[in-house]
C-alpha cells in the first residue's frame, strides 16, 4: 500500500511540475467577403486573439487554359481590426501539382506571394508575419508541393515572413511516404476526417476513432511544430438512392426538425426527405445525414490531443469565425477546449 502511495504521489509531483505552455486560441475565417461583425470581432477579442487565419483564395487548374488561377478570391469591405494581425491562408487544390513543371511552379510562387501582399493591404495591413498553405499533398504530388514551398520562402516578396502549412492526419500516419515538408511549422487539421461521401451514419467532420487510428503513434514524434485546428461547424450532407449527391446549404437543423418535410431515422443523423423541395435542389426520397460538432465533442478531441501532442506554445485554431457558430459555442464552453491544452 505504501509503494502505490508513493508511486501516486510521485505521479502528482511530475504533472505539477510539468511545464506550461501558451495557447493561443484564434479562429479561421472562411468566407468570401469580410465584414467587421461586432459578435465576430467580440470573440476575437474576449480570446485575446492576436491574429486571424484568413483564407485569401483557392486555386484551382482552369479547364481551359490548364493554368493554376485564383477561385474566389477574399474581397474586404472592412479592414480587420487594428490589434489583429493578419495569417493570409492559401488553399491549393492538389491537382495542380500533377504535371507542374519547375518553372510553371516557381511562376506560381511568385504570383501566389504578389496576390497575397496586395490582398493583405486591402484587409488594411502593411505587413505580415506568416503565410499559410493548405493542401491535402498525396504521395505522388508530394516532391513538387514541398519544390513549391522552397520556392515560396525564397520569394523576395515574402523575405522574412515564415511559411506554414497544414497537415491532415493521414499524412502524420504515413510519416514515410507523405514525407515532411520543408517548413518549421505545421497547422494539424483534426477535421474532416472521414469518408464524405460513404453513404451511412457516420460523422465525416470528426470522428475519435479515425483520430485515434491515424495520430495515436505518431504525433507525439512528429518533428516539426505543430498548431491544432478543431472544428464548430456543422452542414447537410445530401444523398440520393444511396449516393452522395453533395452538400446543401439550404439545410438548417431547424429544418430538418418539420416532420412535413423529413423524417428522422430513429436516433440517427440521417433524415428522409419526403417530398420535393425544390427550393433546395432536392427530391423526395432524398437522405440528409446531418453532421454536427458538440462541446463533448470538442472536449474529448482536446483531451486526446493533449495527451499526445509534444508540450509546446501553440495556436490553437477554431474553424471559424461566424456568427451563427458562435451562438451555439459560448466564450465558456471554448474556453473549457482551450483548458484541455
Amino acid at each position: 500500500m505504501r509503494k502505490i502511495s508513493i508511486l501516486l504521489i510521485t505521479a502528482l509531483l511530475f504533472t505539477a511540475c510539468k511545464p506550461k505552455f501558451a495557447v493561443h486560441p484564434t479562429f479561421y475565417f472562411w468566407r468570401t467577403v469580410y465584414k467587421n461583425q461586432k459578435p465576430e470581432t467580440k470573440y476575437l477579442e474576449d480570446f485575446k486573439a492576436k491574429s486571424l487565419y484568413v483564407r485569401i483564395m483557392d486555386v484551382d487548374i482552369n479547364p481551359d487554359t490548364y493554368e493554376p488561377v485564383p477561385v474566389s478570391p477574399i474581397t474586404f469591405d472592412d479592414p480587420l481590426p487594428k490589434q489583429t494581425e493578419i495569417i493570409p491562408v492559401v488553399y491549393l487544390v492538389n491537382n495542380i501539382f500533377n504535371n507542374l513543371t519547375e518553372a510553371q511552379s516557381k511562376l506560381l510562387a511568385n504570383r501566389i506571394s504578389k496576390f497575397v501582399n496586395a490582398k493583405v493591404n486591402q484587409a488594411g495591413k502593411k505587413i505580415f508575419k506568416e503565410l499559410q498553405i493548405d493542401c491535402d499533398w498525396t504521395k505522388t504530388t508530394r516532391d513538387k508541393y514541398f519544390s513549391f514551398l522552397k520556392q515560396l520562402q525564397s520569394n523576395a516578396s515574402l523575405k522574412g515572413k515564415e511559411v506554414s502549412v497544414t497537415l491532415r492526419l493521414h499524412q502524420v500516419k504515413n510519416l514515410v511516404s507523405s514525407g515532411i515538408p520543408p517548413v518549421k511549422k505545421v497547422m494539424l487539421m483534426c477535421y474532416n476526417m472521414g469518408n464524405l461521401r460513404k453513404y451511412g451514419g457516420q460523422n465525416s467532420i470528426l470522428d475519435m476513432h479515425e483520430m485515434e487510428t491515424y495520430l495515436k503513434n505518431g504525433l507525439e514524434n512528429y518533428p516539426l511544430k505543430m498548431d491544432v485546428a478543431l472544428p464548430l461547424f456543422s452542414w447537410a450532407v445530401v444523398f440520393r438512392k444511396e449516393k452522395y449527391a453533395g452538400i446543401s446549404k439550404h439545410i438548417s437543423k431547424v429544418q430538418l426538425s418539420d416532420k412535413k418535410l423529413f423524417r428522422r431515422r430513429g436516433n440517427s443523423i440521417l433524415y428522409d426527405l419526403l417530398m420535393d423541395y425544390p427550393q433546395a435542389g432536392l427530391r423526395n426520397g432524398d437522405i440528409i445525414r446531418w453532421e454536427e460538432i458538440s462541446l463533448n465533442n470538442l472536449l474529448v478531441s482536446s483531451e486526446f490531443l493533449s495527451r499526445y501532442l509534444k508540450s509546446e506554445e501553440r495556436n490553437l485554431v477554431f474553424y471559424h469565425l461566424d456568427t451563427d457558430l458562435l451562438k451555439t459555442f459560448k466564450h465558456d464552453d471554448l474556453q473549457k477546449v482551450i483548458d484541455n491544452f
